[in-house]
């Protein structure tokens, strides 16, 4: 399963302090977890054609092995942890459930 993150920042955030955050302890804690089998993050720096600013400042791609151990792994100590310092962070958070097309019956 994938799952999209999509976020900005808080108003209040400094840029910085948040990616160094990011590279130091989010996304090796996300990549710990037993559920998450990869974990990529983007900082959008703009729409092709240029013009209107993109809805997200941040777009976080997850490879998630096993939706139940992904909901253990956010309840557990360590998820928890991550959780509750991104959302210090972070404002609006999506996490998007996705499924291929190609899984997809009609």
């Amino acid at each position: 399963m994938r799952i999209v993150v999509l976020f900005n920042l808080k108003p209040n955030v400094d840029t910085a302090a948040y990616e160094e955050w990011t590279r130091t302890r989010g996304l090796p804690g996300m990549r710990a977890l037993v559920s998450v089998d990869e974990f990529q993050l983007y900082r959008a720096k703009g729409l092709l054609g240029g013009g209107a600013s993109p809805t997200a400042q941040y777009i976080g791609i997850m490879e998630v092995n096993d939706r139940e151990g992904f909901d253990r792994d956010f309840a557990s100590e360590l998820g928890r942890k991550l959780t509750a310092e991104l959302e210090a962070f972070a404002d609006g958070l999506q996490f998007i459930v996705t499924e291929p097309l190609s899984e997809i019956r009609t």
